[in-house]
């Protein structure tokens, strides 16, 4: 089903590619689009996730971190992955304040799961656990490609629209006039439309089932969920913001804090993914746990420098040791 939704998604890029180039150049315009669409096709195929990770300066890190809070958190999505009979993944940290994680890569053997380090700071050892299994789930269930090419996708539909109103916004000879041009204007948005019909909210709900049995502790997955909410909506991801088109990976959206990205969210409410959460979890036998964050108090202090290098905890951070 999710190469099916891949192929169906490709399609209507690639249409909108070639209804853009038609608006720009004509039949010529389209044909090079075309051309231009398939090749960014494949290219993202085999090269979103690489992007996605540079993009947000991603950081490769191993058991022989020097921080023992990255070193547990290594050590838990190894662990994880292989009670869930998945291939190891590539796991990295992204330096941003904002508590958030994604996962990337076209199948499970190319896979990769990142947690920012404002994650790691401010949530528990069992709710980081909760969130990455949630990432690994994704892998499982194979989600990971479309998320990638999706956002790589409608980021280049954008920007052509964005190129074709700067250089051909005043040329009434062109095909389509002021009609094309105002509909060039509509395109930004309706990749972002694209882009959440591809990322069925189904899908969240899934991973935060199969997530919270690899876990093996649902209350801890909605915990942190609830968290993670209630700080993205203060804390800015800058490079979310100018690359909107992959909020849509994060497991909670990234660009909350601004009320016109909502228009379009790919995300669930956090509300309704919480409790689904804690009657799987009564289900499990498991006492209620969850509740809202008192964000009254001081954000927990961050033990990562601003340049992105985690640096050692001065104490001991309960179960973090």
């Amino acid at each position: 089903m999710n190469h099916l939704k891949t192929f169906i998604l490709l399609a209507a890029m690639t249409a909108l590619f070639a209804g853009v180039g038609y608006l720009i150049g004509g039949a010529t315009g389209m044909a090079i689009a075309l051309l231009f669409a398939g090749g960014m096709n494949l290219f993202s195929y085999w090269n979103a996730d690489k992007i996605v990770l540079k993009m947000y300066r991603a950081q490769p890190v191993d058991e022989q971190h020097p921080n023992a809070v990255v070193r547990n958190y290594v050590a838990d999505v190894r662990q994880m992955a292989r009670d869930a009979g998945l291939p190891q993944p590539q796991v990295a940290i992204i330096p941003n304040d904002q508590p958030n994680a994604f996962a990337t890569g076209r199948n499970p053997e190319n896979a990769a799961v990142c947690a920012t380090t404002g994650l790691l700071d401010m949530l528990t050892r069992e709710e980081v656990r909760g969130v990455m299994a949630h990432e690994l789930a994704h892998v499982k269930n194979r989600d990971t490609l479309i998320m990638t090419v999706t956002a790589t996708i409608a980021g280049a539909i954008a920007a052509l629209a964005n190129f074709a109103l700067f250089f051909g916004g005043n040329d009434r000879e062109r095909p389509g006039g002021i009609i094309g041009t105002i509909a060039l204007m509509l395109l930004a948005p309706m990749a972002a439309g694209l882009v959440q019909m591809a990322i069925s909210r189904g899908r969240e709900y899934e991973a935060d089932r199969v997530g919270a049995e690899i876990a093996g502790d649902p209350q801890a997955l909605a915990s942190a969920l609830q968290k993670i909410d209630a700080y993205a909506r203060r804390i800015t991801n800058q490079t979310a913001e100018r690359n909107p088109a992959s909020g849509q990976m994060f497991i909670i959206n990234p660009l909350a804090g601004r009320g016109a990205d909502n228009l379009f969210s790919t995300h669930p409410a956090t509300g309704n993914r919480v409790r689904a959460l804690m009657e799987l979890g009564a289900k499990m036998g498991m006492q209620s746990r969850a509740r809202t964050p008192d964000l009254t108090q001081p954000r927990p202090a961050a033990s990562f420098t601003t340049t992105g290098v985690p640096t050692t905890p001065n104490e001991p951070r309960g179960p973090w040791g």
